[in-house]
């Protein structure tokens, strides 16, 4: 496994589109439920012990090489809402275009045919951390960083929330993404028909608001 590989595709600069997505931050700020960073923090881990660990999940499981029409399906099911689908998917195709061009790969190559619109960007991730050499673990780990790492992002842009303490929330979070990862790599290992289902029905209500705002700062 190669730790730098694991920096690259973790960080935030990678070309794959999710600097435009706050995580469901800009509907939580505007409806007043952040407004400062232990609400941040409070959001963050809320997500990250639901769709992230789900979302983690399915990354672990394609990174094991499980089958990715079964994980598209798997994702679309634990995936209510069509303004989040739809925005997996978007993800999942710009996800594949960088990973393609850092990690040529015959997987990849394959997974473009196989879904030329997209699939979900947590099934993509999987693959690419397969083609860069990391393992289930790593592909987990990188789902449970994005998942608070994406809102925390937002919320210094849509309230001015010192981005220090904005970091502050991710480093006190460390321990729990460690745990959500592990516990994602193990239930990948179980099979397609094991991975956990959790869910946040209020992402959920909230996404399908957000995409019908005329004005937005945020696609998702």
């Amino acid at each position: 496994m190669s730790r730098a590989a694991l920096l690259v595709l973790a960080d935030g600069r990678f070309p794959a589109g999710g600097h435009a997505h706050s995580g469901g931050a800009e509907a939580a700020v505007k409806a007043g439920r952040i407004r400062n960073a232990a609400e941040l923090a409070a959001f963050c881990r809320g997500r990250l012990h639901t769709t992230g660990l789900t979302s983690a999940a399915l990354a672990a499981a394609a990174a094991l090489g499980l089958d990715v029409r079964a994980l598209d399906d798997a994702a679309d099911a634990r995936t209510p809402s069509p303004a989040l689908r739809a925005a997996a998917r978007r993800l999942g195709r710009q996800m594949a275009r960088a990973a393609r061009s850092t990690w040529p790969s015959p997987e990849l190559d394959a997974l473009v045919r196989a879904f030329p619109r997209g699939t979900h960007q947590p099934v993509v991730l999987g693959v690419a951390a397969r083609a860069a050499g990391l393992g289930p673990e790593e592909a987990a780990h990188c789902v449970a960083y994005e998942t608070v790492s994406g809102p925390a992002t937002a919320t210094v842009r849509l309230l001015g929330l010192d981005p220090f303490e904005a970091t502050g929330v991710l480093a006190r979070l460390a321990p729990e993404m460690d745990q959500v990862a592990a516990r994602a790599a193990t239930a990948a290992r179980e099979g397609v028909d094991a991975l956990p289902a959790d869910s946040a029905p209020l992402l959920d209500i909230t996404a399908e608001q957000h995409a019908a705002w005329p004005v937005r700062l945020f696609a998702s």
